[in-house]
């Protein structure tokens, strides 16, 4: 513990704020995907299509607590750096495991919204070869 400094929990800093970034911009793909299907389902509502909303609904709150779960580590990463800057090393060690923690709960779930993710576009996909997508021209 000896070699537990500022510079340990800053190595965080980019890494979480690039996965912020990344959950954001998948957050925001997927609500503009839900709308567009939305104004389709007003025009055609069809099983499919509902299917298709429910789905991203679940992986948009899969997404949002990502983002929680993100945020959360990157705010005790935070908080671990004051209580070294104070001379708490002990509780900023603990504080860092439990950043850490909350890291690699926000990733477990962005796994989790990838499966979903794959499970969607393999429905499609199975449309596709069994000839039941339509064509359009």
């Amino acid at each position: 513990m000896d070699d537990f400094t500022l510079t340990t929990p800053a190595l965080l800093f980019p890494a979480i704020s690039l996965l912020m970034l990344a959950y954001t911009n998948r957050f925001v793909v997927l609500a503009g995907l839900i709308r567009e299907l939305y104004a389709r389902y007003q025009e055609e509502s069809s099983e499919k299509l509902e299917g298709q909303i429910v789905n991203l609904q679940v992986r948009i709150n899969i997404i949002k607590y990502m983002q929680i779960f993100g945020a959360l580590s990157f705010f005790f990463c935070v908080v671990c750096m004051f209580l070294i800057f104070a001379g708490s090393k002990l509780l900023a060690y603990w504080v860092f495991a439990f950043s850490l923690s909350l890291l690699l709960a926000s990733l477990a779930l962005l796994i989790w919204e990838l499966q979903l993710s794959v499970v969607a576009i393999h429905l499609q996909v199975e449309d596709v070869r069994s000839g039941r997508a339509k064509s359009r021209k």
